[in-house]
């Protein structure tokens, strides 16, 4: 007796459809650690989501047997899919952009940007100070549980969003772009503090430069703002926590209410 095999074609669309939208998402999600991965890492993470989502599932209807017309209804829906995923990803990875601009905007002004290190992420030459500020971010990420938050979406995007029915239309770009503003309300809320006090010390250097030009104030600055600078960070350090944590709910309730239109 020989055993015969049902290939479920609207299962298996179903699988394709709702992995390409996770995919896009763990592609510009910027997880910890994630990046500086196996790539085989990325993608059992994908497969994973996928399968923890079957229960949700889209089931398209496939009329007939498979042709070049099913294959190629089947490829937009995935492209489409996949840009859902990519808008996503983008909207949520503005989240940790706003920490690295302010600890740019910190390391210029109080001369850590001589320090730099290889990114454990991207393997570039990068400041000390980005460095960890990137690793806090990411710990932050987590201890606020916007990994959740981020699984929470796809759940509800499989719901809103039918499959293959997302466009970037108008309202999409411009809350995207609503987002990506909030870098820097972000990086200046983190930064300003800090970047104030480097200008006060810079203008107190110059009136003491031309009162007392004997003196080599140019050689003693630079270390005396790289200590002053670290101090009052390390005072300011328990605010980053509530600025991160608002502005990651700021960015999910965007992301979320996308999933409305």
């Amino acid at each position: 007796m020989h055993a015969e095999i049902h290939f479920n074609l609207a299962l298996m669309c179903g699988f394709l459809l709702v992995l390409a939208r996770v995919a896009g998402v763990i592609a510009l999600v910027p997880i910890p650690g994630l990046s500086a991965g196996t790539v085989t890492s990325r993608i059992v993470l994908a497969l994973v989501l996928t399968v923890a989502l079957s229960p949700l599932w889209p089931a398209p209807a496939v009329d007939g047997p498979v042709g070049a017309r099913t294959l190629g209804r089947l490829l937009g829906w995935i492209c489409a899919e996949a840009g859902f995923g990519l808008t996503v990803g983008v909207a949520v990875s503005f989240l940790l952009e706003g920490v690295q601009m302010a600890a740019q905007v910190i390391g210029l002004q109080a001369g850590y940007s001589f320090a730099s290190t290889v990114d454990p992420n991207t393997q570039a030459d990068t400041t000390t100070l980005q460095v960890m500020s990137q690793l806090f971010a990411g710990s932050l990420f987590f201890v606020f549980g916007f990994d959740r938050q981020v699984i929470r979406v796809l759940a509800k995007s499989l719901e809103t969003v039918p499959s293959g029915t997302f466009a970037i239309s108008g309202s999409v770009v411009e809350a995207v772009s609503r987002l990506g503003a909030g870098i820097y309300t972000t990086g200046l809320q983190l930064g300003i503090p800090v970047l104030g006090l480097m200008i006060l010390l810079d203008i107190a250097f110059a009136v003491l430069g031309r009162l007392q030009t004997q003196l080599q104030i140019l050689s003693v600055s630079f270390s005396v703002k790289m200590l002053v600078g670290i101090g009052f960070l390390s005072g300011l350090i328990s605010y980053f926590p509530a600025v991160f944590e608002n502005a990651g709910a700021f960015t999910f309730a965007v992301v979320l209410k996308l999933l409305t239109h």
